[in-house]
């Protein structure tokens, strides 16, 4: 069992249970929130880059051959990257676009323009427009980063489709949720709107945007 999950899980838990009847439901079948923030930063938002647009398959073959130019190293710093020529990035698979995309969040960070060591100073908002400014970063990779590196507990993912299918399913709607309506839906849920849409990813056997593999769900005892 993992030992460094997120300090509010329990907390969380508990809230999310009393405040809505569905997501109780949920909690009782998935079991123990399973976040574990990462400590990767530049790494983490690389290949969350590299892997836009693609199956996963080929987005790790991409990924482990991008690594691959650095073997000295577990992940380059960005300094490295930046060295490294368009044509030698391309040569592993990257785009044109992904390769400019990644050399530009390279740069942000080396100019100090992107500097994780404030971000625990900073609001969720402010985290997200700061990211944003790095190009092949939307609002969906910012908010990831948010919950699964950051350990941010009231982040709600609210164009996932993942999220928005999860919702319609379970409280019965006849139409996916927009994200207005699923903002709305999810006032309930502050201020652990990150738990509870990990709970839905799950209610779905969704594998979660960061990269982890499905754990199976228990199965309900028939009465």
């Amino acid at each position: 069992m993992a030992t460094n999950r997120v300090p509010y899980a329990r907390k969380a838990r508990t809230h999310l249970s009393k405040a809505d009847p569905v997501l109780a439901r949920i909690i009782a079948e998935v079991g123990p929130l399973g976040i574990q923030p990462r400590r990767e930063r530049f790494q983490a938002l690389a290949r969350a880059i590299i892997f836009q647009q693609l199956a996963g398959a080929a987005a790790n073959a991409i990924y482990g051959r991008f690594v691959g130019l650095f073997p000295d190293v577990e992940f380059p710093t960005p300094e490295r990257v930046l060295a490294k020529t368009d044509a030698e990035l391309r040569a592993v698979g990257l785009s044109e676009k992904k390769a400019l995309y990644i050399k530009d969040l390279a740069a942000h960070i080396r100019d100090g323009k992107l500097n994780f060591h404030l971000f625990h100073r900073m609001t969720d908002d402010d985290i997200v427009a700061h990211l944003t400014q790095v190009k092949g970063i939307g609002k969906w990779t910012a908010e990831m980063f948010l919950m699964f590196h950051l350990g941010r507990p009231d982040v709600m993912p609210a164009d996932d489709l993942g999220v928005q299918n999860a919702v319609r399913r379970h409280y019965r709607m006849r139409q996916r949720p927009n994200r207005k309506r699923l903002l709305k839906h999810a006032e309930r849920w502050r201020p652990y709107r990150t738990a509870a849409a990990w709970y839905l990813w799950r209610s779905l056997d969704i594998v979660l945007p960061d990269g982890e593999t499905k754990p199976k769900i228990a199965k309900r005892k028939k009465r």
